[in-house]
């Protein structure tokens, strides 16, 4: 597991407040003010990605203010991204108002004041999000061209946003099953994924290094990938074409990134997966093993087979009996623990 879990239930009523304002001054110096400090509530998990810091959390609606003089006590020199998931906030930073709602990102400069606000403090809603707080030396865009992000609403509904959004909600989705030695690889996509963004907003891709474009590159291409196994015409000359570049230059940066797994072999282990776990769900147990198959891109029901027994040593049907079987024995004995 990745990650420490804080619940305000775990704590007496009359101090979760204080608690939560505790916490987020650990990655956030800033003052907490909320209309609901007497009965407040909040979730957290802080996930320690090498240098970055990643912390999915909900709470009810507080506000954020982060002082000059609190700027001038304390400046560890980070920036700090928000996605946010649900509710809506006001921001004031660097010279700019905005309001942000659902799927939308905005970042300040922790050596600036901010003043982040619920737009109805008194509305019980929780707001949910991810912060994202990492050091401004780790991202390789000049100074003077973040400042015109600073403060912005930027959208996480397409393109590299929409990549990187649905990274930061898979990291807490899967926060139980990553291991602590998976923390700094995925610290990297993370920053890798913010610098592309970034630079793809300001029209600054030049501006990022080559290993940085790259990475981003890959991450881009694992996920239309994943969008697209069900297709069986999905190779790699139609990966390539959807990304505008060359056969060649796919090979080159996908083995790069994948420890030299060729694109055919990770498409083929990614719908192998899919299946192997679509053959082990108890709620699919009457669709059939073709139409599971040819669901993950395998149209054809002898190769799907070969390549099944080749990866897992069992055929299909042999594998869904098994796994169903150990299944109902477990419920079986569940209730006797």
């Amino acid at each position: 597991m990745i990650g420490t879990v804080f619940r305000s239930e775990d704590v007496p009523a009359e101090d979760r407040f204080e608690y939560w304002r505790e916490l987020v001054g650990r990655t956030r110096s800033s003052d907490l003010i909320s209309a609901h400090t007497a009965d407040y509530w909040a979730e957290y998990r802080l996930m320690e990605l090498g240098p970055v810091t990643v912390w999915p959390s909900s709470f009810l609606p507080t506000r954020y203010r982060r002082s000059g003089k609190m700027v001038r006590r304390s400046d560890p020199e980070l920036y700090h991204l928000t996605l946010l998931l649900d509710g809506d906030l006001a921001l004031e930073h660097a010279g700019r108002t905005d309001t942000f709602g659902p799927r939308d990102l905005h970042m300040v400069d922790g050596s600036r004041p901010y003043d982040l606000r619920p737009v109805d403090d008194r509305d019980r809603r929780a707001v949910k999000g991810v912060g994202v707080d990492f050091p401004k030396a780790l991202l390789p865009l000049p100074p003077h061209r973040v400042r015109e992000l600073l403060g912005r609403g930027l959208s996480g509904r397409e393109g590299t946003g929409a990549l990187l959004t649905e990274f930061l909600v898979g990291l807490d989705r899967q926060a139980e099953t990553l291991q602590p030695s998976d923390a700094p690889r995925l610290g990297t996509v993370v920053l890798d994924l913010v610098s592309a963004w970034f630079a793809q907003v300001l029209d600054a891709e030049a501006a990022l290094p080559q290993e940085t474009r790259q990475r981003a590159t890959a991450q881009r291409i694992q996920a239309f990938i994943r969008q697209n196994l069900h297709d069986p015409e999905l190779t790699p000359s139609a990966v390539a074409a959807a990304h505008h570049i060359s056969r060649s230059y796919l090979y080159r940066i996908f083995q790069q990134q994948s420890q030299g797994e060729t694109v055919a072999a990770w498409i083929r282990g990614r719908r192998l997966e899919n299946a192997h776990r679509d053959l082990a769900d108890s709620s699919l147990r009457t669709t059939p093993v073709h139409a599971v198959a040819a669901r993950w891109g395998f149209p054809r029901a002898s190769e799907f087979t070969r390549a099944f027994r080749t990866a897992y040593g069992l055929s299909p049907r042999e594998y869904r009996l098994q796994a169903l079987s150990e299944r109902e024995q477990t419920l079986i004995r569940s209730p006797m623990d």
